[in-house]
């Protein structure tokens, strides 16, 4: 299966908070999308890595995503080294995306700005055809997606590119709450965390209906990247 998007998040949960509502828009014109966690969030103070991979699956159900896998890195200690870009270049090869969208590059979890790196090296290194991968005991050809676009998550970064959402917000926020055991429930026994309050999860709106009203738009998820962005004509910027 080729896929048109790859979302990869460090930890399930990323994608669905950052871009889900960009994957929602693009499923709606009939692109195939697929979402790659590169940990099972194992780490996380609430809730069980158990929980969490069946809340990933609730969320890929409500997005309409054509597939979502886990490569079971280690949270938190997982690293920028050969084996695991190998491992990112298999799923590269195997899915061919046009597009990638992951982690921001500069974030206040460890493992946000090492999974931009490696997924954008694993992206460039996946080209090389003097890199050799096997998958189900065939040969992979080379593949290297056309660009890569990092999504914005804790820190209020600038985007260099904002894609309109407006009528997919729901769909977003229906994508989120499947992440019951991590975010804002006022009948939760579990611990607190800097993502489980009330005011993180109205957060999510009011960011993106803040990056809506700076391109006159009613809501907005925004994306930085390491190249220029390149158009046909002025006239494709709204």
């Amino acid at each position: 299966m080729k896929l048109d998007i790859l979302a990869v998040g460090s930890h399930p949960d990323d994608v669905e908070l950052s871009c889900s509502a960009t994957l929602a828009k693009e499923i709606s014109r009939g692109k195939k999308v697929g979402i790659l966690d590169l940990t099972r969030g194992e780490l996380g103070t609430r809730g069980t890595a158990e929980i969490r991979e069946k809340e990933a699956a609730d969320a890929a159900k409500i997005l309409g995503v054509s597939m979502r896998e886990n490569l079971e890195f280690s949270d938190g200690f997982f690293t920028n080294n050969v084996a695991h870009q190998l491992e990112i270049i298999k799923v590269l090869r195997r899915y061919k995306p046009e597009l990638v969208l992951c982690n921001a590059i500069d974030d206040r979890h460890i493992d946000h700005g090492k999974g931009a790196k490696l997924v954008a090296d694993a992206c460039f290194l996946s080209g090389l055809r003097k890199i050799e991968t096997i998958f189900n005991g065939n040969s992979q050809h080379a593949w290297r997606p056309k660009n890569v676009f990092h999504y914005i998550q804790w820190k209020n970064l600038t985007p260099d590119v904002v894609v309109d959402v407006t009528g997919f917000m729901d769909k977003k926020m229906e994508s989120v709450k499947a992440y019951r055991s991590q975010f804002w429930d006022e009948e939760s026994k579990e611990p607190e965390t800097p993502i489980s309050s009330s005011n993180f999860f109205d957060s999510i709106t009011y960011r993106a209906r803040d990056l809506g009203r700076l391109v006159n738009v009613e809501y907005a998820e925004g994306f930085n990247v390491n190249r220029h962005v390149a158009v046909d004509s002025l006239f494709d910027l709204i």
